[in-house]
């Protein structure tokens, strides 16, 4: 029975990119069980998150990229409506509104945004493919600024960063000029000073911690000083699984959800960072690979932004937690305690399956 489940389940997946996932999970399911402080409870919640996860991919994989193009614009259209209905009726937590009540439960509409808006972009290019112009370009821009503005006015910088790359990479594959690439970001840098004034205080504060931690090592610069230590303290071959001190001492905040990296880099040293980076590499590298072979604009689009968001993920925490990146709510791919992230995540790993497993069909 269970040999039976197993081969339908492996008959729908694309081995090497599930190969990838599992190891950076089996690594991600140690290096949290230390986090936790050997506690078997939190073990066994991120369990049943991988299963629900799992589950989520294994369903995804099976619609074919036809049918994802149909669902992009209502997808958008309904996430839009939910973060407008965040806005105006969410709950607030911490000083920000980014959850709603839905029935018996609570969900932040932001994360499936990670999905919908590169599927809207990539349909709205794939619509568009025969008289592409400067114009759609613009139109996209738009596409992706509004869901980006009302997720950082929650706020919450880091889902809209990830949100902001996603929808990019899908305007960037699609064949943005490089010279209207280099004018973006000089009017990007021109426009800091502004951007400056629309920050919060305490988004300013980890900016400018990010320059001197030190100017507050009991307060706003304590993250990035603790996961620093530890980072730097794993060496070469790491301190051994268990053996973190700066972990076990609970030193590092927030050591099983954003600050994993710094209890891996401390127990697993430079190499265990090295075998990480190659593994996100091979990721990576698979989800491109689908990209290129895929057979419609939609398909290619989707499967490279999704590719390269797992970058975007992987660079934006690493560069947190070694004090290169201000400190913002982004997990590490995989490895992070959580639950509605990583089914986000399974989710892109579905529908790069299923782009895959379909790239053969001749759209009609």
């Amino acid at each position: 029975m269970i040999a039976r489940l197993w081969q339908r389940f492996t008959a729908n997946v694309d081995g090497p990119l599930f190969g990838v996932v599992a190891l950076v999970v089996t690594l991600g399911l140690f290096t949290l069980y230390s986090a936790v402080n050997e506690n078997p409870a939190r073990l066994t919640a991120q369990l049943t998150n991988i299963a629900v996860a799992l589950a989520a991919m294994w369903l995804v994989a099976q619609v074919p990229p036809q049918t994802l193009m149909r669902l992009a614009v209502p997808a958008y259209l309904v996430g839009l409506a939910l973060l407008v209905a965040v806005a105006l009726y969410g709950d607030v937590v911490n000083g920000a509104r980014r959850w709603l009540h839905v029935g018996v439960t609570r969900f932040q509409p932001s994360e499936m945004m990670k999905i919908a808006v590169p599927l809207m972009l990539a349909w709205y290019f794939h619509k568009n493919e025969a008289t592409l112009r400067v114009r759609d370009y613009a139109i996209a821009a738009v596409l992706l600024v509004l869901p980006t503005a009302l997720i950082a006015r929650q706020p919450d910088l880091g889902t809209a960063v990830l949100v902001l790359a996603a929808g990019f990479y899908v305007i960037f594959l699609a064949g943005l000029s490089w010279r209207i690439l280099a004018g973006l970001a000089v009017a990007g840098l021109a426009s800091m000073p502004l951007a400056w004034s629309f920050l919060h205080d305490y988004q300013r504060q980890r900016i400018l911690t990010l320059l001197d931690p030190s100017s507050d090592p009991l307060g706003a610069g304590y993250h990035t000083i603790q996961s620093t230590i530890a980072v730097g303290s794993g060496g070469l071959a790491g301190k051994g699984w268990l053996n973190g001190t700066q972990t076990h001492l609970e030193f590092i905040p927030e050591r099983h959800t954003d600050f994993i990296f710094a209890v891996f880099s401390e127990e697993f040293g430079l190499a265990g960072n090295a075998v990480l980076l190659a593994l996100y590499v091979a990721l990576i590298g698979r989800g491109l690979v689908i990209a290129a072979r895929a057979p419609t604009l939609f398909a290619r689009l989707t499967a490279g932004a999704i590719s390269l968001i797992f970058f975007t993920y992987a660079f934006v925490n690493m560069g947190m937690v070694s004090g290169m990146l201000p400190v913002v709510g982004v997990p590490l791919p995989f490895v992070s305690y959580g639950g509605t992230a990583l089914v986000t995540l399974f989710l892109g790993i579905g529908i790069l399956m299923g782009i895959s497993r379909h790239r053969k069909l001749v759209q009609t």
